[in-house]
């Protein structure tokens, strides 16, 4: 599958390319996904460049830079269905000591948020997004070539066809450039457990 050909916007940013082997993203402003939890409000007009799919079972790996100087500003991978059922991983900027390296699921129109700080100087991320059915799993990689998992999370309405790609925005008063290369779609690389048995049901 080629992704950049065969991928179309959901709310395209006034400015970007879309080369051979490149996207650019200039973001704008007040830019988000996320959905009532905690902060009440409901954001739902970040640009999503993704493509569709019916595999079950496939990963999906890009390479981010990003140019990110203030709060919020975000981008990285991202499974969107609907305005209530998604998924998102990136690099959050917060200040100019760290950033969230985080995700959020979001699931019948509420939104969770988990992360870990990293240093403010990183400008450059891997992500790996793998899809088993209805469950998924984002890692995160400093090289392109060792990663770590950051999330498994379970999609309740990704039962069929998904759509499926990368995101770049900006929640505050701000704008960057978000680079994505190295693009590639392959056979599932999270493997099946292989651990404990399940529970009968």
């Amino acid at each position: 599958m080629d992704f950049i050909k065969h991928s179309e916007w959901t709310r395209a940013p006034r400015k970007y390319s879309i080369g051979e082997d490149r996207i650019e993203v200039i973001t704008d402003p007040h830019t988000d996904l996320w959905q009532r939890t905690y902060y009440h409000f409901r954001n739902d007009n970040a640009p999503v460049l993704q493509m569709k799919t019916k595999e079950l079972f496939f990963s999906f790996t890009v390479k981010t830079q990003f140019e990110s100087k203030h709060r919020f500003d975000q981008c990285g991978v991202v499974v969107y269905l609907d305005s209530e059922n998604w998924l998102k991983g990136s690099v959050e900027y917060e200040n100019e000591s760290f950033q969230h390296l985080g995700s959020v699921v979001t699931n019948h129109g509420y939104s969770d948020w988990a992360t870990t700080e990293i240093d403010a100087s990183v400008k450059t991320a891997w992500y790996r997004l793998s899809r088993r059915e209805s469950d998924f799993c984002i890692e995160y990689s400093a090289d392109g070539v060792h990663f770590s998992q950051m999330r498994i999370c379970h999609l309740f309405q990704a039962t069929g066809e998904i759509s499926f790609g990368v995101y770049a925005c900006s929640p505050e008063d701000s704008s960057f450039r978000a680079v994505f290369t190295e693009i590639e779609i392959t056979e599932c690389k999270w493997r099946a457990h292989d651990g404990q048995a399940p529970d009968e049901e």
